[in-house]
């Protein structure tokens, strides 16, 4: 269980000692094994969102637990940042054998990376990857280890649409078999609704939570589904501005 309570975060602006809170008045929790993608507006705070729950940062007002404790208490989550962060002196193979926990996950390593589509390059440095290339291999080091919490930042932002399904469909497996909790940040709702459970929707900066909504469409989903397209036409006609991160009223807003 993920219990997240904000009420304030903020960071300080070098140029004139001021603070700029990027998020208030956060409050929801997450269910073991479910899938909850996160949406809004570029600085919204997302990103900052994602970091406190991976224990990463701590300066905010409020608390995050998970399973009763401070996150940096417990195992740590998979996480795929929004920039691949891979190490530019090791090969694509050394790259996801670098963080895995047991011979278990080593021994899927080359695996995985079939799976990812780079069979062919597991020997190639970063540097001589195409970005989305690097965005896959970052991918592969997050899932490896099948942790039981996941946090992705944008993880499928530029690939192109067939390998970005085959990737959906590949975590949507990886998270079943070990009924890991996700949460996952992204822009666009369509891939929210094929992905998630639920989906958080915050507004602009300073973030709130506009409007927590369940996704009751049954799974096994297409990607490019009928279900999906009505129920984000429907979502989007009773808020035209949701993307936005706006409402026409707080009785949309629902906080889990």
């Amino acid at each position: 269980m993920i219990e997240v309570d904000v009420s304030r975060k903020a960071y300080r602006q070098d140029h004139d000692l001021s603070e700029l809170v990027v998020l208030r008045d956060i409050r929801f929790s997450v269910e073991p094994g479910q899938f909850c993608c996160i949406v809004g507006p570029s600085g919204c705070g997302k990103t900052s969102l994602l970091n406190m729950i991976s224990g990463l940062d701590e300066d905010f007002s409020g608390s995050v637990r998970i399973d009763g404790g401070a996150p940096s208490a417990g195992p740590p989550p998979g996480y795929m940042f929004q920039s691949s962060r891979l190490m530019p002196w090791l090969r694509v193979r050394e790259n996801v054998d670098l963080v895995t926990n047991d011979s278990a996950a080593r021994e899927n390593v080359d695996e995985l990376l079939r799976e990812i589509g780079l069979e062919d390059f597991v020997d190639a440095y970063p540097g001589q990857l195409s970005g989305g290339m690097r965005r896959r291999v970052a991918l592969a080091r997050a899932i490896i280890n099948e942790p039981s919490l996941l946090l992705l930042d944008e993880p499928f932002l530029s690939l192109d649409t067939p390998v970005a399904n085959r990737l959906r469909r590949l975590l949507i497996d990886v998270c079943g078999r070990r009924s890991s909790t996700v949460l996952f940040v992204t822009h666009d709702l369509r891939e929210a609704l094929y992905l998630a459970d639920r989906v958080l929707f915050i507004s602009s900066r300073p973030g709130e939570i506009v409007l927590d909504h369940l996704v009751d469409i049954p799974r096994p989903r297409v990607p490019e589904g009928e279900d999906i397209e009505l129920l984000r036409l429907e979502l989007l006609k009773k808020d035209p501005q949701l993307l936005s991160g706006l409402v026409e009223n707080d009785e949309n807003s629902h906080q889990g």
